[in-house]
């Protein structure tokens, strides 16, 4: 069978289209890695259905692609109850938020993905109706203007944030259960790949899962999207198998290197060693130097690369560590 054959076989299938939208666990049984949150979870969750009642509000938080949307799909049919999705950017008016909540059916649980980007005025409306379900619509403006209380039905609020820190003490206080999702060892990741790679119906060996396991930065939104990227290259190039040899030079074609870095790391760590001899620099001036917003570069490629231990935060600004030089090939110069 040619590529070509291959690549026709592949857009005639829709069970792979099906499969890519399913790659989500939809219980909590069945959600790999997270031990200790799932635990908790579990159990909050279980004291929910023995009482009958809505379980209490909660909070996850987190870097991206660590599976807190997940987790709130998850919560929802744990709790056989439906789901409802927003997120803080979408609320930008109180009127928004109450129009949400007043149309909430009993039980229902309510998605909020990045909630620290909520407005002030939706956040204050949101203190009442978690404590008292119940929400004061103002009708008209200025000396004439009257609240108007309106309940709300029991709900569940998970909210996801990858800013935990800029979440409003009033707010946090009012999670029954908070949950913060840390990075994913490569055994965990590795059996993400194996499930994930059932479900599309790709052959995988061991070794090559290993390998994606170990340059996925711990996350396993990143290990499904190089699953993806990797199956693509050996429907093409090989015959669909997917070998450590496939892996490793699908990985080098998408500048994926050994650690997980990709092109803006590298340009991250090129700029900070060789225009600023491994710093310190400042945030704005290092996303300057490669062609970035300072947000790009601190939200993006600072968090694994501080992690990895290859930059070091510092009060005068980012600096070089040790293993950045050594990545690179490069011989570190005396420090004094």
């Amino acid at each position: 069978m040619t590529a070509d054959d291959r690549l026709l076989d592949a857009n005639q299938e829709p069970e792979d289209l099906i499969a890519e939208g399913a790659l989500r666990p939809t219980r909590l049984a069945d959600f790999i890695g997270q031990d200790r949150v799932k635990a908790q979870l579990g159990l909050v969750l279980e004291a929910s259905r023995l009482r009958g009642r809505s379980a209490d509000h909660v909070l996850l938080s987190g870097p991206p692609g660590l599976g807190k949307t997940t987790l709130a799909t998850i919560i929802a049919a744990e709790l056989e109850a439906p789901l409802r999705i927003t997120s803080g950017p979408a609320i930008q008016h109180a009127g928004d938020l109450a129009a949400v909540l007043t149309s909430l059916q009993p039980g229902e649980v309510l998605f909020l993905d990045e909630c620290h980007r909520t407005s002030r005025a939706a956040e204050e409306m949101l203190y009442l109706a978690m404590e008292d379900f119940r929400v004061d619509v103002m009708v008209g403006k200025g000396p004439g203007a009257t609240a108007i209380p309106l309940d709300l039905a029991p709900f569940t609020l998970v909210a996801a944030t990858t800013r935990a820190g800029l979440l409003p003490g009033p707010l946090r206080d009012r999670f029954g259960f908070t949950a913060h999702m840390d990075f994913y060892e490569p055994e965990d990741l590795e059996r993400i790949l194996v499930r994930s790679a059932a479900l599309l119906k790709v052959e995988i060996h061991e070794s090559a899962a290993i390998e994606i396991a170990g340059r996925s930065r711990g996350t396993p939104r990143i290990a499904n999207r190089l699953l993806r990227r990797v199956r693509d290259y050996a429907l093409v190039h090989v015959d669909g198998i997917v070998t450590l040899e496939v892996a490793q030079a699908a990985l080098e074609l998408y500048e994926v290197d050994a650690l997980g870095l990709d092109r803006l790391d590298r340009a991250v760590l090129d700029a900070l060693i060789g225009k600023f001899g491994g710093g310190p620099v400042g945030l704005s001036t290092l996303a300057v130097a490669v062609g970035e917003e300072p947000e790009t570069v601190e939200t993006v490629a600072e968090p694994f690369l501080v992690r990895a231990g290859l930059i070091i935060r510092t009060p005068r600004g980012r600096v070089a560590g040790p293993g950045a030089w050594a990545h690179l090939g490069l011989a570190r110069p005396n420090v004094p």
